[in-house]
This record gives structure tokens, C-alpha cells and sequence, in this order.
């Protein structure tokens, strides 16, 4: 159960993450703690999933990043063997399962198109995989999602 500690930890985590040399301990000073015990709550949340990773959002495509989502149609016998290999690309950014006919997607972020290129083959000639969809990001829309908690 998250504590109010937690929830003002996740609260500037999300939005207002200090950029600084210790950022924890900046953290700890705007809600009246320590950079230890922010640090340990940050640990207890990724440890029970309740936060996934924390990182910065860069403009990708300025960076001269090409990006794509993918849709998979996978033998769901295969279904875990594929995500975990998916997931083993430093640029799958999401992959999750869906219902119907392509059963699993996933964004990917890759230096060049040629990177792009050989992960999707590689991908691609996966056991399990009947077929596979490339649908390059054209258009940037960005949705910001914040959780506030209180």
C-alpha cells in the first residue's frame, strides 16, 4: 500500500524530476525527508511494479532516431518466447499483447532505418511468427499522461 511519502515521491517523479547532481536528495528536501528513505521507497515501488523505469523523454526524431510500431501475429504457444526476445532490444520502448488477429505490439526506436531494418528481420524470422505489420511513425503526437495522487 503506498504511503503519502510514496505518493509525493511518484507525484514529482512523474513531472518535476530534479535535474541535478542528487537528484533523490532534492527530492527528499522538497517533501521534508531524507535521500535515503526517498531512495528506499523508489526501490520498494519498482521492486512491487508499481514504477516500471525512470528516465527522461527525448525528442527522438531530433536525435536523428527513426521509430515504428509493429504488429505481430504470433502462435500463441510461442507468444512468451517472442515477447521476451522482443523485449531483449534496448529500443522496444512498449510490447504488449492484444486480442485478434495480431496478437502482440510493440514500438521500436533505433538509431538509423538500417538498424531498424535488421532488429525487424531478426524479429521477424522468430519461431512463431506467421506475420508481422511495419507501421513507421509519420506524425508525432504526444499525449502527456500524469497521475496525480493524493
Amino acid at each position: 500500500m503506498l504511503t503519502p511519502l510514496d505518493k509525493s515521491i511518484l507525484n514529482i517523479i512523474q513531472t518535476r524530476f530534479p535535474v541535478a547532481k542528487r537528484p533523490f536528495a532534492v527530492i527528499a528536501q522538497i517533501i521534508g525527508s531524507e535521500e535515503k528513505t526517498v531512495l528506499t521507497r523508489i526501490k520498494w515501488m519498482k521492486e512491487k511494479g508499481l514504477i516500471r523505469r525512470i528516465g527522461p523523454f527525448f525528442d527522438s526524431k531530433k536525435l536523428g532516431y527513426c521509430g515504428t510500431l509493429v504488429a505481430v501475429d504470433v502462435d500463441p504457444i510461442y507468444i512468451q518466447q517472442v515477447a521476451e526476445a522482443i523485449n531483449s532490444y534496448p529500443g522496444v520502448t512498449h510490447n504488449y499483447e492484444r486480442e485478434g488477429p495480431f496478437n502482440l505490439w510493440f514500438t521500436l526506436l533505433s538509431p538509423n532505418q538500417e538498424a531498424q531494418d535488421r532488429i525487424l528481420h531478426e524479429i521477424q524470422i522468430l519461431t512463431g511468427i506467421q506475420r508481422m505489420v511495419n507501421l513507421p511513425a509519420t506524425n508525432k503526437i504526444k499525449v502527456n499522461v500524469e497521475f496525480t495522487l493524493k
